[in-house]
């Protein structure tokens, strides 16, 4: 009997308990079900008319905040004093009020906190900042270039502004001017930007950066070369300017007047210069080099000058060509000498081209001696201008790049 009464009561306590979490289940479904549905509710803000200026809701009952200033700007016209309107006609009063209107939302105040006032605008040429073109260029004819440097150090990015050119060639008025940019020895793909209008001082106005870290930024150089696009579509380089980073990053975002390096404003070198020619088709496999002529040589004789130009593939010499001696009566021989290589694309990396400038021995024709030596390639072989005449001649146009190179006295 005793345990038929535990059983009985253990059935109604589980009964009891199965109805309890069923409600609750269903109180739960039903909660969910009206919070999903949308509901509208009575807007709170005050109402104002259709002419009056948008406005922003300030809190009222928090303290004021530090950042929070109040700060007006009266209207700019004067209020008419109902003494004054009272005289006038109708039409003139909703004359003055339609203006007054007008001018409130020219000239809105600006926001003020615990209380309802028009958003207000800024004025723009009270924030603008003193123009780039104020700065003056140094005096002198040679052609320049303006830009400015600036490095971020916590982002590590390098910024370039090209701002104008100056002083260009009359000549050249007329042609398109193209500015490439590169930061040496790793980039090898230049960025470009067109100058904007004709004349001796066209605009640039363009701004590259470069993602580059603290410890290389050091060691690299700012190269920007000149162009000059004739209507024939006819490529020539007006100047370069390399710029080294080194210890030039402390005056960030300076504007800078350089001078470009051009074949009019260089001087010869020790051991004098030589013109070179140089392209490359990577359809044909061909690198083509031509040995326009030399200035400033320091002869030895009077027995003429022959140029040797040698393909090196890592420290093997893969073929050597030479052209025929050229008599010289001075020390700016014309050599007019061009010569062919087979060069694959995959091999441009780890290929230079070695040139030398010889002199023959007046007793022995076989032993020659060097007078000067340039060699152009990547940046596994060369620098400075060589290195850049090896980049410059890897373009889309596979146009020959022609420029002077300093020789070098033999290692």
């Amino acid at each position: 009997m005793e345990n038929q009464v535990v059983i009985l009561t253990v059935g109604l306590l589980m009964g009891l308990l199965i109805i309890l979490c069923i409600c609750i289940l269903g109180y739960c479904l039903w909660r969910r079900k009206g919070q999903s549905q949308y509901q509208e509710f009575i807007s709170t803000l005050p109402l104002f008319p259709e002419c009056t200026a948008p406005v922003l809701q300030v809190s009222q009952g928090s303290r004021p905040r530090c950042d929070e200033i109040p700060f007006t700007v009266p209207p700019r016209f004067e209020p008419r004093s109902p003494s004054a309107l009272a005289g006038q006609g109708q039409v003139r009063s909703d004359r003055m009020e339609a203006d007054g209107q007008r001018d409130i939302l020219a000239h809105r105040g600006s926001l003020c906190v615990r209380s309802w006032y028009p958003m207000g605008t800024l004025l723009e040429g009270l924030y603008r900042g003193p123009a780039l073109d104020q700065v003056a260029p140094p005096p002198g004819p040679a052609p320049r270039l303006c830009f400015a440097v600036e490095y971020r150090r916590c982002s590590e990015q390098l910024t370039v502004s090209l701002l104008r050119l100056g002083n260009l060639p009359p000549c050249l008025h007329g042609n398109v001017t193209l500015v490439e940019l590169q930061l040496l020895p790793d980039d090898r793909r230049p960025r470009q930007a067109r100058a904007r209008g004709p004349g001796p001082d066209p605009e640039l106005a363009e701004c590259f950066v470069f993602q580059v870290s603290a410890v290389c930024v050091s060691e690299s150089t700012l190269s920007v070369c000149v162009l000059s696009v004739a209507p024939q579509r006819k490529r020539s380089v007006v100047g370069r300017v390399l710029y080294p980073l080194e210890g030039q990053l402390g005056a960030s975002g300076r504007v800078l007047w350089r001078d470009l390096e051009t074949d009019t404003y260089t001087q010869c070198s020790e051991l004098g210069d030589v013109q070179v020619s140089m392209n490359y088709s990577p359809s044909l496999r061909r690198l083509t080099l031509g040995v326009v002529r030399a200035r400033g040589l320091q002869l030895l004789s009077d027995t003429g000058v022959f140029s040797q130009v040698s393909l090196q593939r890592h420290t093997q010499v893969v073929k050597t060509k030479k052209s025929p001696v050229v008599s010289c009566g001075g020390a700016d021989p014309h050599l007019d000498h061009r010569v062919t290589f087979k060069l694959p694309p995959q091999h441009l990396d780890e290929t230079c081209v070695r040139l030398e400038l010889k002199q023959p021995h007046p007793m022995s024709p076989e032993c020659a001696a060097v007078l000067g030596v340039v060699v152009l390639g990547p940046f596994m072989y060369a620098r400075g201008p060589q290195l850049q005449h090896w980049l410059d001649m890897v373009n889309p146009t596979q146009e020959p790049v022609k420029q002077w190179h300093g020789l070098g006295r033999c290692l």
